[in-house]
């Protein structure tokens, strides 16, 4: 061991390596870190590669001045075998490249702490759990089996501890506690042997409700509410006339849009029917045949005889 690290000293043209190159992975990242050669205070630039079970390095970060290089955004999956390395450079002259510890992302990766919020109910608890962010899948998709642990205590007077262990459901009720009392709540996260537990999640307290009045209120929510719908559906039916007016009120043209929507000939568009006016006419018939017809014209051409013969 010792003779790597001389030899990784060793650079060409008498640059010293990075120190310090570790490979660390934090919620299902993976950063490769490191410090400067012992020694140098002279301004350096960097280059960092990682390659896995399957690949060869990849250079991800190049010519860069920070102390690290985030990995996860490039890698295809967070199964299986990683190791990061590093070279440094000033001007034209470069180091050796230095090796990190290798890497199983699924099995050595650390887990934050979960966060978590109470509800009260009673004088029972619901822990709600949120699992934390993972910068690469999800937890759930990465660690199918994980559990929880959940601890708890009295804070005033603070009494022992109780745990519950193994569950898989992100909300899980506490119950059986005393009414009128602040307890206090930690959870944290058990995904697999080989990983580890995360660390426990900030402590959250909160209080529990009487165990009498909790009916009592509720009694009294529901009365109110039905009271309100009730009271509504009335006034509804009552004064729909007046509600329906108000939400739908009628248009009234002012006179001087109705005289312009009036047709301009009223001739020929008439506003109203015209009235018909009828005079009674009665019809004789004439039977008179033309025999008739003709002795009356005869005897009106005809002269008269008589008088001359006296």
């Amino acid at each position: 061991m010792s003779l790597c690290l001389c030899l990784c000293s060793a650079g060409s043209g008498g640059l010293s390596a990075p120190t310090n190159v570790r490979l660390t992975s934090y919620n299902m990242d993976l950063v490769l870190r490191w410090d400067p050669p012992e020694g140098t205070t002279d301004v350096l630039t960097y280059t960092a590669a990682y390659r896995s079970s399957a690949t060869g390095y990849k250079n991800v970060c190049t010519n860069t001045s920070a102390l690290e290089c985030d990995f996860t955004s490039s890698l295809s999956t967070v199964y299986g075998s990683y190791t990061g390395r590093v070279q440094a450079h000033r001007g034209a002259e470069n180091s050796s490249w230095v090796e990190s510890n290798l890497m199983i992302m699924d099995k050595q990766t650390f887990i934050g702490p979960p966060s978590v919020t109470l509800h009260v109910t009673g004088t029972s608890l619901e822990v709600s759990i949120k699992d934390p962010v993972f910068k690469y899948s999800e937890l759930r998709e990465v660690y199918t089996l994980a559990t929880y642990n959940i601890t708890y205590w009295k804070s005033s007077p603070k009494e022992e501890v109780k745990t519950v262990s193994g569950m898989m459901q992100d909300r899980v009720v506490l119950s059986d506690l005393e009414p009128m009392s602040e307890y206090c709540v930690q959870v944290q996260i058990i995904a697999n042997l080989e990983t580890g537990p995360s660390n426990y999640s900030d402590v959250v307290c909160e209080h529990t409700g009487d165990v009498d009045a909790a009916p009592w209120v509720a009694a009294v929510v529901a009365f109110v509410v039905m009271a309100a719908v009730v009271a509504l559906v009335v006034t509804l039916v009552v004064y729909w006339t007046r509600i329906s007016k108000f939400l739908c009120p009628e248009v009234v043209l002012p006179p001087h849009f109705k005289e312009s929507l009036l047709p301009a000939n009223p001739s020929i568009y008439p506003v109203s029917p015209i009235s018909e006016h009828c005079d009674q006419v009665s019809i004789i018939a004439d039977h008179r045949t033309e025999e008739e017809e003709e002795e009356e014209g005869g005897c009106s051409t005809q002269p008269d005889t008589s008088q001359e013969g006296g």
